[in-house]
């Protein structure tokens, strides 16, 4: 906090401190400098640098910028201190996670739903894996409950807006055997989509698992749980088709989310959702405090991925996948595009998704044995986290070609 503590003595500001709050080792608080600049920070001193008081600045020089001296951690940004374990065999581990269905998860891996990604033969393939999918809401209602019938009895989730038909599409997913409403909005820390969940939450009091989501903080994740959300998708801006945070500025890279909404202290589950690119990231999520994750590129490119095999002469065969925030998406489900945060690109074919899920629990059962290890919640109350450089970031990763 040094440096914190030198900018606030540069001179020339005037400085006074507002909005004191204490904590078990210093104080909260906002320091106003000239200009009705403000930095919330928490000093881990004895008194908040000898100023207390009420802050002289207007309520309208407050809405100014509000620097934030904390750093941000990303997945690349951080890595797991291994432990000594007595784990003898990675079969020793349990993943499972209980979501309030009939069954429990086997693997804690959501299918994102997104058009370039989820199917009926996504979502069955998914459930024989021990994961569960989520069927997208770009198309039709009758489409919709189309897809659902077509996936032979097991637990499938289904995604919903929260303007148009969101509640008779709910109405009907549920009645055609959705196990879970997911309302699926990019910001998800709204006044509607709070309305929408608590309307959910009566309608439905029992028997259907709610999820809500997306959203970036600890005061996002407690009010769509208040309002009634059994999980919580934690996330803005991260997946890699997703240019939310290029054209809007907003987010929070998703593993700082993670770490704080793992904060909370409703009975919610914490869904990270953007940015994980391999079984580590994975890992790194659950120790932070995610119960599960949502998974989009890892999984599009898959056979059971819709979209056509696209054939390029001397090229290996690809699939599109596209953020549904993308122009190409948003003409092709509402034939407009009211906005530009996504991209559409190709991945490369991966075959099933069944091998990809295979690779995934592999690599997480191999993550929490390094961490001593035996469930999800012994990973989370034993894990420690370590930064890394940029050197040591690329240390991290195979780097035999330079």
């Amino acid at each position: 906090m040094k440096g914190v503590e030198d900018f606030l003595w540069r001179k020339p500001y005037s400085v006074v401190v507002s909005d004191v709050k204490s904590f078990s080792y210093g104080y909260n608080v906002i320091v106003w400098l000239s200009g009705g600049i403000g930095i919330h920070t928490r000093l881990k001193i004895s008194r908040p640098i000898g100023l207390t008081g009420s802050s002289p600045v207007s309520a309208t020089n407050k809405k100014r910028i509000l620097y934030m001296f904390s750093k941000a951690l990303a997945f690349d940004d951080v890595l797991l201190r291994p432990q000594y374990s007595k784990i003898i065999s990675r079969a020793d581990i349990d993943l499972s996670v209980n979501i309030g269905t009939r069954m429990p998860m086997r693997i804690p891996v959501f299918a994102s739903p997104m058009d370039s990604v989820m199917s009926s033969p996504m979502a069955m393939r998914i459930y024989e894996c021990g994961g569960r999918g989520i069927l997208h809401r770009y198309c039709s209602l009758d489409d919709q409950v189309d897809a659902l019938r077509s996936c032979e009895n097991v637990e499938v989730f289904a995604a919903i807006g929260v303007t148009g038909d969101w509640q008779d599409r709910a109405l009907a997913l549920v009645d055609n055997g959705a196990s879970g409403l997911c309302v699926d909005v990019a910001h998800g820390h709204h006044k509607t989509v709070e309305r929408v969940v608590s309307k959910l939450r009566s309608m439905f009091p029992y028997g259907v698992h709610l999820m809500a989501g997306n959203v970036a903080t600890l005061e996002g994740f407690n009010a769509l749980a208040e309002a009634g959300a059994d999980s919580v998708r934690v996330g803005v801006g991260g997946g890699s088709i997703c240019s939310t945070r290029v054209q809007t500025g907003h987010g929070i890279p998703t593993f700082q989310s993670v770490l704080e909404c793992a904060g909370s202290e409703y009975d919610c589950l914490l869904i990270a959702d953007g940015g994980i690119k391999n079984s580590g990231d994975i890992v790194k999520a659950l120790a932070a405090g995610a119960d599960a994750v949502m998974l989009g590129s890892m999984l599009a490119g898959t056979t059971e991925a819709p979209g056509e095999i696209i054939h390029n002469h001397g090229a290996n065969p690809v699939k599109v996948y596209r953020g549904m925030a993308s122009p190409e998406a948003q003409v092709a489900w509402r034939g407009r595009c009211s906005s530009n945060e996504g991209v559409s690109r190709t991945v490369p074919l991966k075959g099933s998704v069944t091998g990809v899920l295979y690779e995934i629990d592999r690599g997480v059962r191999s993550g929490l044995s390094y961490s001593g290890a035996k469930n999800i919640s012994q990973l989370q109350a034993k894990s420690m986290f370590i930064t890394q450089t940029s050197a040591g970031a690329k240390e991290s990763s195979t780097h035999i070609d330079g």
